[in-house]
């Protein structure tokens, strides 16, 4: 054999040799756990939100999130649902991580089992719900109710406006005929005045009022709260603590923009939610946009409504609220 060939072959020998321990090495690198890519393992963050949910489409929008979150390898997902009840129960199957409801949603969700925690709430924004009837109905009161259809999202915190409603007017649950629909199919059914009055949140309800001239017959003033909650799946909000606390940050941060800036924010708003701006500005200003961490208290209106929907045998079972806490 020539030299030339000679050399030729133990060249090729050294560069299968090289291959075959670059191999090995990684190999022996993923057993001992060092890869660099195990070691950068992506985590994800599943956020479930409504599009009437406006700090959080906003948070959405301007990806502030993903810019502070980036720095620790993980990724946020969004999944837009028609409502509170539709989310927790993608929440408590698993699809999504956290979310944003009103306050019958958890109620409901816990007592048909759901494994979440109450991370933080939105301060009282009544006004921000009503009950609406048409523009030429006879109907003044809420007592003129008695009989009617009142079409509302089962399950909805408009649920616990109807039946607090109705209390403070003397009437009785069984007094009125429930319609449970979801806000676009209550709105075409009030539309057409296939229903007496219509149970809603804005900015659905500013948008019936501007659009179709709705009336208020009642608010959640005097009789509701209405808190708004964001939830965590609870073995997401025990491993998670540093990512549960930047998200709060940011959406701390995304309210006190849309409470100093509203119209902008409004006009944002305004292509994602398919609305005017002036519907949706109406809207943004009977929010509180301001949100604190779950305390005793907030807990205990809970609990009152749990009590109450309990007892009207909209769920099974009586709850403890503070069971869905994070210890």
């Amino acid at each position: 054999m020539s030299a030339n060939k000679n050399k030729t072959v133990h060249q090729a020998r050294r560069r299968a040799i090289q291959r075959l321990s670059a191999i090995a090495l990684g190999a022996l690198t993923i057993a001992l756990g060092a890869s660099p890519v195990q070691a950068q393992e992506t985590k994800l963050l599943r956020i479930g939100y409504q599009k009437a949910a406006n700090t959080l489409v906003l948070l959405k929008a301007h990806g502030t999130l993903e810019k502070r979150l980036q720095p620790l390898g993980v990724e946020v997902k969004w999944a837009e649902f028609a409502a509170g009840p539709q989310l927790l129960e993608a929440l408590n199957v698993g699809s999504v991580d956290f979310g944003y409801v009103g306050e019958a949603p958890p109620v409901f969700a816990q007592a048909a089992g759901a494994d979440f925690v109450y991370t933080a709430y939105e301060i009282p924004t009544p006004d921000a719900e009503g009950l609406l009837v048409q523009k030429n109905s006879p109907i003044k009161s809420v007592a003129e109710l008695k009989g009617k259809k009142i079409a509302f999202n089962k399950g909805s915190d408009v649920h616990w406006l109807v039946v607090a409603l109705l209390k403070k007017a003397g009437l009785q649950y069984s007094d009125i005929q429930p319609v449970y629909l979801a806000p676009a199919d209550a709105r075409a059914a009030f539309e057409r005045g296939a229903v007496d009055a219509w149970a809603i949140w804005d900015p659905f309800q500013a948008a019936a009022e501007k659009q179709v001239g709705a009336r208020r017959l009642a608010t959640g003033v005097g009789a509701v709260n209405h808190h708004q909650f964001f939830l965590s799946a609870r073995p997401f909000a025990a491993k998670n603590p540093q990512v549960e606390k930047i998200l709060l940050e940011e959406i701390s941060r995304e309210g006190e923009w849309v409470r100093t800036h509203t119209a902008q924010a409004a006009a944002q708003l305004a292509p994602i939610q398919g609305l005017d701006a002036d519907i949706i500005e109406t809207g943004l200003k009977r929010y509180a946009h301001v949100y604190k961490p779950v305390d005793a208290q907030v807990l205990a209106e809970q609990q009152k409504i749990a009590d109450a929907f309990y007892e009207l045998k909209l769920i099974p079972k009586p709850l403890k609220v503070s069971d869905a806490v994070l210890k």
